[in-house]
């Protein structure tokens, strides 16, 4: 393993997994329910923004590395799904919508897996549409983390709206990722 400022950023991410759903369980007297929402949207924020910080230094430093492709969206995945669980728990997201969500993630890269075993991995490469359904996810949980209502905005109300929408876009990517695998099933299946 190559340690760079791109993997560095994606450890970090991984390592802010336990703060977010942590602060939730801290005992009672130690943080209000807004300072935990608070804490809580702000990390998750802030291991977001390493997202995409990390691919562009990748890039721009040329540190490109395949365990920095393989870390990277475990990292986001297992970011996501954490999160999800928390809001489930605390009434925050449906737990319909947390499954569609994780699911899809978990058959997504074993599809994507199961390509790269094959030889057509770039047929499944990331779509716009599946950036689109993550930057939605992205903006729709921290609001949903927060929670609190702000004067004259509702994070709570816009970032459910946001992850209804990203369970769609979930659910329409999902197809079209199996739609472009279809052909590599029928010769390899």
């Amino acid at each position: 393993m190559q340690l760079n400022w791109p993997n560095i950023l994606t450890w970090f991410r991984i390592l802010m997994i336990p703060v977010v759903v942590g602060v939730f369980y801290l005992p009672a007297g130690w943080l209000s329910i807004h300072e935990r929402n608070l804490i809580a949207c702000v990390v998750f924020t802030a291991a977001a923004i390493t997202d995409v910080l990390d691919g562009y230094l990748a890039r721009r430093l040329n540190q490109m590395s395949a365990f920095g492709a393989f870390l990277d969206p475990v990292a986001d995945k297992l970011m996501v799904a954490a999160a999800l669980i928390v809001l489930v728990q605390f009434h925050r997201v449906d737990a319909v919508i947390a499954v569609i969500i994780i699911g899809r993630e978990i058959a997504i890269s074993a599809l994507r897996e199961w390509m790269a075993k094959v030889g057509d991995a770039k047929s499944v490469a990331v779509s716009l549409l599946g950036k689109i359904k993550t930057i939605s996810q992205m903006v729709a949980i921290p609001m949903l983390l927060y929670h609190d209502r702000i004067p004259l905005f509702d994070p709570y109300v816009v970032g459910t709206w946001l992850i209804y929408l990203a369970a769609a876009l979930t659910l329409i990517s999902m197809v079209h990722y199996m739609n472009l695998a279809r052909p590599s099933a029928a010769r390899h299946g």
